[in-house]
């Protein structure tokens, strides 16, 4: 069983970003235990956190971005790539702009940073994921797919297979060690076809860079440049196969199979992948004891029958997530005039009870405070499925932000693995009547 690791002490890196040309500095520094990998934005005025999530995601052609409100982080998966490659899990990365240094459009400046410093172990095991069955995602002719594998270890294959001038066909096979990342998938760098990068410098795109600052390809090879490795643009996709696969939030086990795959599709693979993991998660927990009991969620919320929502919790991530569960029958007192003849869970008391599920999230950080949290709003309410009676529903709610008077909740109702409903939901935490 590996444990998890960060690294030893702060390292700086600096550049300019390839899309933005601006001039940033990123800082890495060591973060704790379950942390996972957070990016800061430094240059706001108010410093700005965004995980590396696939839920953060803010798709863009060509590279990686998250988004936090209005604050995104650009051009992200080189430096996850070579988070992912070392095996680091936890780490806060600080940048005082919106995009990510590119330096030589390889991993290299990242790989090397990390190095320089070395890593230390941490007093708990990695929580990594273990591909059980096939996945396969598709987009136009890209294809990638997860598979199960016997080695306790990351394999991948990739074919690259395009029609354009100096990049042709090109298969690489890996199994992702720190060694193998280092030498063998880090130094390969960013190309473009010579064609599309005269088209993005009409375009004012990438201006500050000539063919010796990444791969241009022309039919007749490099232009004004060399090869790291024959296969080198192959790798390369390796590379940002690896970096977007850190948005999983957890290391991942067993063989990925791709073809021409890109950003997109890796992050449609990402999605599936998160799904699946949380579907295990959730089988095993409604299998096991409640966190939170009938009893317990009445010492915690006012709302009695008829209007308790919530009948046990069954998992309790800190004060970042929580799960639980409502068992629908045909006895709710609703029944009987929502409809008579055909029985549906009103879609407000659906949302009521993801309410009271954040209620009881934000009450393991309000436990000491004398605050409460009261509903203040909902946003992005949206009804996908009919809830019937026999039904089990699931409350997922994640808490996306907390500051001193607000809190906001991501919520999901799910029946089986299909969505009822979601919404995203505010509350604003006030001080408790004194007793």
């Amino acid at each position: 069983m590996q444990t998890q690791k960060t690294i030893a002490e702060p390292v700086t890196v600096k550049g300019r970003g390839l899309f933005s040309g601006k001039e940033v500095t990123l800082t890495l520094k060591p973060a704790e235990v379950d942390t996972g990998v957070v990016f800061v934005r430094t240059d706001l005025p108010n410093r700005v956190t965004i995980p590396a999530c696939i839920t953060e995601l803010s798709p863009q052609p060509r590279r990686t971005v998250l988004r936090n409100g209005t604050a995104t982080i650009e051009t992200i998966e080189h430096c996850l790539a070579a988070v992912n490659g070392l095996e680091i899990d936890n780490l806060e990365i600080e940048i005082d702009g919106p995009e990510l240094p590119s330096i030589d459009g390889s991993c290299d400046s990242y790989t090397q940073a990390i190095v320089k410093v070395g890593t230390v172990t941490q007093n708990k095991t990695r929580n990594v994921f273990v591909i059980t069955e096939p996945i396969v995602v598709r987009e136009g002719d890209s294809v990638l797919y997860a598979l199960p594998d016997r080695d306790d270890q990351l394999n991948i294959m990739y074919d690259l297979d395009y029609s354009e001038p100096g990049i042709g066909r090109q298969l690489y096979r890996v199994q992702v060690t720190p060694e193998t990342f280092m030498r063998d998938i880090s130094p390969a760098r960013t190309f473009i076809p010579e064609d599309e990068a005269r088209e993005f410098r009409a375009r004012g795109i990438g201006t500050h860079l000539s063919a010796k600052d990444l791969l241009v390809l022309s039919q007749d090879g490099p232009v004004d440049n060399e090869l790291r490795f024959e296969d080198e643009c192959a790798r390369h996709k390796v590379a940002d196969l690896l970096g977007d696969m850190m948005l999983l939030g957890r290391p991942l086990r067993g063989r990925l199979v791709a073809y021409r795959s890109g950003h997109s599709c890796n992050h449609l693979m990402v999605k599936k992948l998160l799904r699946l993991a949380r579907n295990q998660k959730r089988r095993r927990s409604l299998s096991s004891e409640a966190v939170l009991d009938i009893r317990k969620i009445q010492k915690i919320l006012p709302h009695r029958y008829p209007f308790l929502m919530v009948d046990r919790v069954i998992e309790l991530d800190g004060d970042r997530r929580a799960v639980g569960i409502k068992n629908v029958t045909m006895n709710e007192h609703f029944f009987q005039g929502h409809f008579p003849g055909t029985p549906i869970m009103p879609g407000v008391l659906i949302v009521e009870a993801l309410a009271q599920m954040s209620g009881l999230l934000f009450a393991q950080r309000l436990e000491h405070t004398g605050q409460l949290a009261v509903l203040l709003s909902m946003d992005k309410v949206k009804m996908r499925r009919a809830v019937l009676p026999g039904d089990q529903l699931i409350l997922e709610v994640e808490a996306v932000r907390v500051k001193s008077r607000t809190g906001d909740c991501r919520c999901r109702a799910l029946v089986g693995d299909e969505v009822a409903a979601e919404a995203q939901i505010r509350f604003m935490l006030v001080d408790a009547d004194p007793v």
